[in-house]
């Protein structure tokens, strides 16, 4: 099991903005007012908090957390290890795990082919039951 740490909203490309209060999430869409949602498969996208700390200290802060505009920040769970198709409840939600990976934006802290390890870690889910998600909500993997 995990948490949420954090939900963020892209009103529009390149603004994201951390609410602090529940966020819907809608099956078959996404977060509401969100301008990533409704996109088939990718409907939501997950990121470690683990992940962003591991930039940190390794002194890179800022260069890729928040070019992967999650919508969801998460902590104590490798979501990226789990297969495509797993569910996960999500707070009110149930979600599938529906891509892994995203394109690498060619920072500094690549690997020595220039790719971005951290890349591999993001994870896009469907909403498949809606509902309200907020930091500190629980993440399971069922069965």
């Amino acid at each position: 099991m995990g948490k949420v740490s954090a939900v963020y909203r892209s009103v529009k490309k390149g603004e994201r903005n951390r609410l602090d209060q529940p966020a819907l999430f809608i099956p078959g869409f996404g977060l509401e007012g969100d301008h990533h949602g409704g996109r088939d498969q990718r409907q939501v996208c997950l990121f470690g908090r683990d992940d962003t700390d591991q930039i940190k200290i390794i002194n890179g802060a800022g260069l890729c957390t928040g070019r992967f505009n999650e919508n969801i920040t998460t902590e104590g769970i490798e979501l990226f290890k789990l297969p495509l198709g797993t569910r996960v409840k999500i707070g009110e939600t149930v979600q599938e795990i529906t891509q892994i990976g995203k394109k690498c934006f060619g920072c500094e802290i690549g690997d020595e082919n220039g790719k971005c390890v951290l890349a591999n870690e993001v994870v896009f889910t469907a909403v498949i039951v809606g509902g309200y998600i907020k930091a500190g909500d629980t993440i399971a993997v069922l069965v």
